[in-house]
């Protein structure tokens, strides 16, 4: 089983929200397979295996040779986890004063750890922050 592939087994769809989500946002809510391989570099049938799984889980719509597009509940589920991840960037940014450029990678192994409830209060006692460390908006 691929690494991807147990995340989304597990209910997250880990690997792939960030690119999708931050891709999607940027190209009104669309975006290309080959974006999402250039972006995770992996190839493009890894992606389209990725979407067929994804889509079969009600995440995302995808056809051959189309853009990708969430569902409802897959923007649901990617803005939930990109809040998680930018919440935790925050905390390990201010409270930890960890550099940026360990502050990504980090978030996105504690996101995993971290239950909602953790994080609610971790965005409360940060101020209930709009934005990231990288001036990305933190979704509510």
């Amino acid at each position: 089983m691929k690494h991807w592939q147990q995340n989304i087994d597990k209910g997250a769809i880990t690997e792939v929200r960030l690119p999708i989500s931050t891709l999607c946002s940027e190209e009104k809510g669309m975006l290309k397979s080959s974006d999402v391989a250039a972006y995770l570099r992996v190839s493009k049938p890894s992606v389209s295996e990725m979407a067929r799984h994804l889509a079969g889980e009600g995440l995302v719509k995808s056809a051959p040779y189309s853009k990708l597009a969430f569902t409802p509940k897959g923007k649901r589920i990617a803005a939930k986890l990109t809040s998680k991840h930018r919440i935790i960037e925050l905390f390990l940014k201010r409270v930890l004063k960890r550099s940026d450029a360990f502050i990504h990678e980090e978030a996105h192994r504690l996101e995993h750890a971290f239950s909602d409830e953790s994080v609610q209060r971790l965005r409360k006692m940060l101020g209930n922050p709009k934005t990231d460390p990288h001036g990305k908006p933190i979704p509510q």
